[in-house]
């Protein structure tokens, strides 16, 4: 009678050469702050954006990057119904704001509520012909806030988050145009984080600023997504590298790709995004 065969013992030099698998994790997906689906845009008979759809994370630095002309700065106004300022123009799709999913696009919305959620700090600096105080306080006074002292403490919050009130604390009843170029900037994102938006968009921001100015205020985007979620339209892609968290590239209004910034920027997945970020046009 055979004896029962016995499974070969492993010796440690055999162990050794297993090849051993690391654990492959899934990719965590960031919790969504926007969500843009099939949102067209048409100035009268122009149409701008075509069908874009994009998932902006919350609590980062998303960047839009592309040529002039196409449509970034276009897409960053839908997000706050700017466009709703001039007659003609017109929305296709939805922008759903999270959590809640309200469509801010949807029927009754009020385009100033929505500002009040989306702030907006925009290409060159543009304070009101007011004192640096007021600038700060008036989309709080729009809410119905009118207590000074809440008032006060609020001002004095929205200038220190955008490092400013150690250079004015003594002159907030000075006319805000007697500050420099840098510091207009940084009062106007002071204004725009005032009335704690959920989003705040940027057009552009330092393209009139000198490097210095340029710096402050990149550090302060980058210090911002600790508490908002950031979007960015800019020319500069080595500024969109510096910054951002994701990388939305666009080109002749619509989306080509959207992704992790590091990865478009050294393994983009489209030839358009590469010919963009090599400097074969644009």
């Amino acid at each position: 009678m055979n004896p029962t065969p016995t499974a070969p013992v492993s010796s440690e030099k055999d162990i050794a050469q297993v090849e051993v698998k690391p654990e492959v994790k899934p990719e965590v997906k960031p919790e969504v702050k926007v969500e843009i689906q099939n949102l067209s845009f048409f100035y009268g008979r122009n149409q701008v954006l075509r069908n874009v759809s994009l998932d902006v994370p919350a609590y980062q630095v998303t960047a839009m990057i592309g040529p002039s002309g196409c449509g970034k700065t276009t897409l960053l106004r839908c997000l706050n119904r700017m466009h709703d300022l001039y007659p003609g123009n017109r929305y296709e799709g939805s922008v759903r704001l999270h959590p809640g999913g309200t469509d801010i696009l949807g029927p009754g919305m009020d385009p100033i509520r929505v500002r009040m959620r989306f702030g907006m700090v925009f290409q060159k600096p543009n304070p009101f012909p007011k004192s640096i105080y007021e600038n700060v306080a008036y989309g709080l006074r729009l809410q119905g806030m009118n207590k000074r002292r809440d008032l006060d403490e609020r001002v004095e919050k929205a200038l220190r988050e955008s490092a400013l009130w150690d250079e004015v604390k003594s002159r907030l009843h000075q006319l805000a145009h007697n500050l420099s170029g840098g510091q207009q900037q940084r009062l106007c994102i002071a204004r725009a984080i005032a009335t704690d938006p959920d989003v705040v968009l940027f057009d552009e921001p330092t393209s009139a600023l000198d490097p210095i100015a340029t710096s402050k205020i990149e550090e302060l985007i980058v210090e911002m997504k600790k508490r908002v979620t950031v979007i960015i339209v800019t020319h500069n892609l080595q500024q969109a590298g510096r910054i951002s968290d994701r990388t939305a590239f666009m080109y002749l209004g619509e989306l080509i790709e959207f992704g992790e910034t590091n990865r478009m920027f050294t393994n983009p997945a489209k030839p358009q995004t590469e010919d963009y970020i090599s400097g074969r046009f644009g």
